[in-house]
């Protein structure tokens, strides 16, 4: 695994809870709900394609 990954994953959340806070303090809160979501999506479908790589690398390693 990836530092970069890490910082990634950390960024998406800082940016989200500070959209989440700022449009919840505006009255918002459909789209702060809507802005959580999307982040969360963002960082499975990141998540997705580490889990993904490393299951063809494990396929490679033992030839399956």
């Amino acid at each position: 695994m990836d530092v970069d990954l890490i910082f990634k994953v950390a960024a998406i959340g800082i940016l989200v809870a500070v959209l989440n806070q700022l449009l919840i303090r505006s009255g918002r809160e459909e789209q702060a709900m809507m802005t959580t979501l999307a982040g969360l999506i963002v960082v499975m479908m990141i998540l997705i394609q580490e889990i993904s790589g490393m299951f063809q690398l494990i396929k490679q390693t033992f030839g399956l």
